[in-house]
């Protein structure tokens, strides 16, 4: 946003970002044309969230001209992975389809199905029932702060037993609880889907290409203040683009060469990865 947004066109930024409890905690400051970014200590590699489906087609747009600095336009968020040219409205961003040569793109639905429950074993039939490589319900932070099942106290950083995600499995405390909610990016190391991606179960959910409905855009995933359900193979979920809320997030795809999708990157200041040591 620093490099695009110190007038914000097109509404990138959401001040609940910044003021809900839920927030990611990216604070604006200045008054329009000279707006400037910060991200509070320690939420730097936690979900964005406050996102609409237009705001992920911008980022990935930025993406695909190269990070580029100056005014919300053409050549910054306006066309590149997906022609915008400034549409904001529900109808609008309906309309927006991916160009055939994009490398940045918010994932169509079966790219990101197939990234979380695929088995990855040269089987086209074989999918797992969550993005964890298991048929079995992920573990959870528990309403007591401890990691379900094991009785250990949850400690960011800490070593994961293996299927585990960011929801709200008890009915209780959403997430891992305030004040963040969500975990930063690959906290749960041991629970990969298949193709090596993390967190597509949890933290926040995230919009793909799909129209469903002809009136909404797809969400997959489940959030932080998901039940288990909503990480299932079988969770779906659907929304406006323009929305914009505390559990909605999204990943980008790269797409190296024609018909080839690696899933690589969360939000706006995540990247994808597997948590330092």
């Amino acid at each position: 946003m620093n490099a695009v947004a110190d007038t914000d066109t097109y509404g990138l930024y959401n001040t609940s970002m910044w003021s809900s409890s839920y927030g990611c905690k990216i604070e604006r400051t200045g008054s329009s044309g000279s707006y400037s970014y910060s991200v509070a200590s320690d939420w730097a590699d936690r979900s964005v969230n406050y996102v609409s489906w237009g705001d992920a087609a911008r980022f990935c747009n930025w993406l695909e001209n190269g990070q580029a600095v100056g005014a919300q336009g053409l050549s910054t968020t306006e066309d590149g992975s997906y022609y915008l040219n400034g549409a904001t409205s529900d109808a609008a961003l309906l309309a927006v389809t991916r160009n055939p040569d994009a490398t940045w793109v918010i994932p169509s639905e079966d790219e990101w199905y197939k990234a979380a429950y695929h088995k990855n074993d040269g089987v086209t039939g074989n999918y797992w029932d969550y993005p964890t490589s298991s048929h079995t319900a992920p573990g959870y932070v528990n309403n007591a702060g401890n990691l379900s099942g094991t009785g250990n106290p949850f400690v960011e950083g800490g070593i994961d037993p293996g299927n585990y995600a960011t929801y709200d499995g008890d009915g209780g405390t959403d997430g891992i609880g305030s004040p963040y909610y969500r975990t930063e990016v690959g906290e749960w190391e041991n629970s990969e889907s298949p193709y090596d991606t993390f967190d597509q179960g949890g933290n926040v959910w995230e919009w793909n290409e799909a129209i469903l409905y002809g009136s909404f855009r797809g969400l997959r995933g489940g959030s932080f203040s998901s039940i288990f359900y909503d990480l299932r193979a079988s969770g779906r979920y659907y929304s406006p683009p323009s929305r914009e809320g505390d559990f909605i997030g999204f990943r980008v795809a790269e797409v190296p060469e024609p018909g080839t999708v690696g899933l690589l990157g969360l939000g706006m200041l995540a990247a994808l990865r597997k948590r330092r040591k």
